[in-house]
C-alpha cells in the first residue's frame, strides 16, 4: 500500500507494507545470525574504505534465498517507483543488509547521480531503504537541504524511496539495534 508524504520536500515514494511483519522478523532473525564486517564508504576508489568516523555499521550476507526475494520485490516495485518518479530505471543493486548498533550512524551524504565523482555507484538514480524493526531508538532516516530537514522513523516492512542525489542521513543508534536493507535502482 503507497502511503502519500505530506510535503512537497522531499519527494519520498513509500510503501507502508512493503513487507509483511512475519517477514521482516525472519529477515532480522537471519541478519542477527549471518557473517558480515564492517560496512564500507566510497571515496576516489572503488574499492571502498572504512571509514568509522563517517559511516558506522555492520553489513551482514543473508542467504542467497533472502537476497533473492528482496530483489524480487524490488523488481516488482520498480514501475510504480518510475512512475512516481518520471524516470526509466534498468535494474536494482543487490541489497546491502544493514544492523546498526548504539552509537551507529552514516553522516549526511548522497548515494549517486551528482556529477561529482566517476564511481559506478554515480548510475544510481533512486535509493531505497527497507525498515525491518521497530525496537530501537534514534536511527533516524534524515533528510536535509539548505533551508529545512525532514526525518522518517520507519516502521518495520516500509519502504522509502528517493532520488539518489537527495542529501540524507542515519542519526545514531541511541538504544537498541536497528535493522535495515538498501539498495538502488540505476
Amino acid at each position: 500500500m503507497t502511503t502519500p508524504v505530506s510535503t512537497s520536500w522531499p519527494d519520498l515514494f513509500v510503501v507502508s507494507q512493503f513487507f509483511e511483519p512475519f517477514v521482516c522478523d525472519a529477515i532480522v532473525a537471519e541478519t542477527k545470525a549471518a557473517a558480515g564486517s564492517a560496512a564500507t564508504v566510497y571515496g576516489t576508489s572503488v574499492s571502498g574504505t572504512i571509514d568509522q568516523t563517517v559511516r558506522r555499521t555492520f553489513r551482514v550476507k543473508p542467504s542467497s534465498e533472502t537476497v533473492a526475494l528482496v530483489i524480487s520485490k524490488l523488481l516488482e516495485s520498480k514501475a510504480a517507483i518510475e512512475q512516481h518518479f518520471a524516470l526509466t530505471l534498468r535494474e536494482c543493486e543487490d541489497p546491502q543488509f544493514l544492523r546498526y548498533r548504539e552509537g551507529d550512524f552514516f553522516v549526511a551524504h548522497q548515494d549517486g547521480n551528482t556529477g561529482m565523482t566517476r564511481l559506478e555507484t554515480e548510475q544510481r538514480l533512486i535509493s531505497t531503504v527497507i525498515f525491518l524493526n521497530r525496537d530501537y531508538s534514534g536511527g533516524s532516516l534524515e533528510f536535509s537541504n539548505l533551508r529545512e530537514r525532514f526525518s522518517v522513523s520507519g516502521e518495520p516492512g516500509m519502504l522509502v524511496a528517493f532520488r539518489s542525489e537527495t542529501t540524507h542521513e542515519v542519526t545514531p543508534v541511541t538504544h537498541g539495534e536497528r535493522y535495515s536493507i538498501a539498495s538502488w535502482y540505476r
